[in-house]
């Protein structure tokens, strides 16, 4: 009798430090897209999920708009707070998990960001965070997201050697270096990933950064089995028509089952 093995999918403790965190994610291509999808009115309310420390809530919030942001991650939150305090900003910052998440309001347009949709590991766990989404979304809101479009021979090639991806240092002062080795699993559509860091020189520690990928299809699928019909399909931040040569997945959704 085969014994049964239980796999146990998880984001690093340290890809999550904060500091560490914004060092590596300095890019902002993706804050004009979202930017652009908000409405004109100023009164509509905004929902962040997944926001993270705030790197595309702060700037929205300067528009003059009222954005709530929520993530998992207390640390990610603190300085998300820390952030809006500096910036005269007074944004509500909640720490929760999408998939259950019950803020017992509804917003004119809801959005998931950077990717984090990877991080629902399973269908149950993605028809969960859908149906959280349907159930705080204005009757003919939006719903928006982005996330990869799997590269198969992108993942082949770094199963085979670990390489660097990332070198920076801190606001805090660390000097960051970090290599890259995967390994995809046909079985559950997870990417193990794991980030091996080096801080001021010397060796660290190896960090999962576990990604449930979705491909084109299956996606569409899912969305519209969750009573969202896809308005808008693109493959890159500059609205590009999705194609087979896409690196990204950029929805922009609106409720069909009639659910306000």
């Amino acid at each position: 009798m085969k014994e049964k093995r239980t796999q146990s999918y998880n984001v690093g403790d340290l890809i999550y430090d904060a500091n560490i965190y914004d060092g590596m994610n300095t890019n902002l291509a993706d804050l004009q897209f979202y930017k652009q999808w908000l409405p004109k009115n100023k009164d509509a309310k905004i929902l962040e999920l997944c926001c993270g420390t705030g790197r595309l809530t702060i700037p929205i919030a300067k528009e003059g708009y009222t954005i709530t942001g929520v993530d998992y991650m207390a640390s990610m939150l603190e300085e998300a707070k820390v952030k809006a305090t500096k910036a005269g900003l007074d944004i509500n910052f909640v720490e929760a998990d999408i998939r259950v998440l019950d803020l017992k309001d509804k917003y004119d347009i809801i959005f998931i960001p950077f990717n984090s949709i990877h991080h629902l590991y399973t269908n149950a766990d993605l028809f969960k965070a859908f149906n959280a989404v349907k159930n705080h979304l204005k009757a003919g809101g939006l719903f928006l997201l982005d996330c990869f479009n799997p590269n198969i021979q992108f993942i082949v090639e770094n199963e085979k050697e670990q390489k660097q991806i990332a070198e920076y240092t801190t606001k805090d002062g660390r000097h960051v270096v970090i290599k890259q080795k995967m390994h995809y699993e046909h079985n559950t559509q997870i990417n193990r990933i794991e980030w091996h860091y080096c801080i001021n020189g010397r060796f660290n520690s190896v960090q999962n950064l576990d990604m449930r990928l979705f491909f084109p299809q299956e996606l569409d699928t899912y969305l519209k089995y969750s009573g969202f019909k896809i308005t808008n399909k693109f493959g890159s931040f500059d609205e590009k028509p999705f194609n087979n040569e896409s690196e990204k997945q950029i929805f922009i959704c609106k409720q069909t089952d009639g659910i306000s």
